[in-house]
């Protein structure tokens, strides 16, 4: 392969890690955002934790996986988006670390004040990644002060403008019922009941908060100056799957009302990255500070080496991943007797 194919391989693989990221720990964060709501005893709120037990950390290993191949790939873009961004990922590090934990401890202490502890731990920890990663899409879709040097120079607080807020609000919501829709899947009982309610109250809000940041983008980004073909199916997948949600919801067919969370998912990444692309951050002080995958790569040697390794491994680590949702594929109650 020629570089320039490379250096858009590796963006299309980067985008492809993001996708994986926010499909799986997209239900992850909601049921996390959930636990306060739908469970009202420790035997239900141990169901609802053991619902995800075997995925969270799993799941996680996407966005690890996305940070290095970042670094690996686009070190200038990595070095740019960690330095601009520190404040920001640093509260999601501290609220994974915390939901982390939560996981671990919970289950070593009967004492119900230690468990509810652990319990708000995991609520919290969940709604802030949920919140903020809606936050940096939003920043990356605006674009961020930054200079000739490829220096971030604004603030912590340039960040949370109104559109990033918004792009956050609809990630915690989206993600939320996302969530509801994997604990309908995997519960029964009383607490897949609440569920289901939860999905037909959350639907129509996260439907008007995505077409509202739809519109606002039309103000604030260049995402429809020249719609490309991957915008255009992105769009698309994104309101249809929203859209066919909901019938799957109000006519309790919520297999296919996940799958359709799952597609809005999908058709949003890939409107975010084919709307940025070739940039990789773009500058609000001008087009000419843009990071672009070939300003912001890797040399080509780099880029070749990491295309074989990851073809070489990538397969092996989808495969195990599937094998481990096939295992625990099973609906949980409140006498399941197993722990995470």
């Amino acid at each position: 392969m020629d570089y320039q194919t490379l250096q858009t391989l590796w963006f299309v693989l980067i985008a492809v890690l993001f996708t994986g990221f926010f499909l799986l720990e997209g239900y992850d964060y909601g049921v996390g955002v959930l636990l306060p709501f739908v469970a009202k005893n420790d035997a239900e709120r141990r169901t609802v934790i053991n619902a995800i037990g075997p995925f969270w950390d799993g799941n996680e290993v996407w966005l690890l996986t996305a940070g290095g191949a970042m670094f690996a790939a686009f070190p200038n873009w990595y070095a740019t988006l960690f330095s601009g961004f520190y404040l920001a990922l640093f509260l999601i590090l501290v609220a994974l670390i915390a939901r982390g934990v939560a996981f671990e401890f919970r289950s070593k202490d009967d004492n119900p004040r230690w468990r509810a502890l652990w319990d708000w731990a995991l609520f919290f920890g969940s709604f802030l990644p949920a919140l903020l990663w809606g936050v940096a899409v939003g920043n990356f879709l605006r674009g961020v002060a930054i200079d000739a040097s490829m220096t971030f120079v604004g603030s912590f607080f340039d960040l949370l403008n109104p559109y990033a807020l918004l792009g956050g609000v609809l990630t915690l919501t989206l993600f939320t019922l996302h969530g509801a829709l994997f604990l309908e899947l995997k519960t029964d009982g009383i607490i897949r009941e609440r569920v289901q309610r939860f999905t037909r109250v959350l639907w129509l809000p996260v439907t008007v908060i995505a077409l509202a940041f739809v519109g606002y983008s039309a103000l604030e980004t260049d995402m429809f100056a020249a719609l490309n073909v991957v915008q255009i199916l992105g769009l698309v997948g994104a309101v249809a799957g929203l859209l066919f949600t909901g019938a799957m919801i109000f006519t309790k067919r919520y297999g296919r009302a996940f799958l359709g969370t799952a597609i809005t998912l999908i058709g949003t990444v890939a409107l975010v990255f084919a709307t940025l692309f070739p940039r990789v951050l773009p500058s609000t002080l001008g087009d000419a500070f843009d990071l672009t995958i070939y300003n912001a790569s890797s040399s080509e040697y780099t880029l070749g080496v990491m295309t074989v390794i990851a073809l070489s491994l990538v397969p092996v680590v989808l495969a195990y991943q599937a094998w481990t949702y096939w295992v625990f594929r099973k609906r949980l109650t409140t006498q399941s007797h197993f722990e995470y």
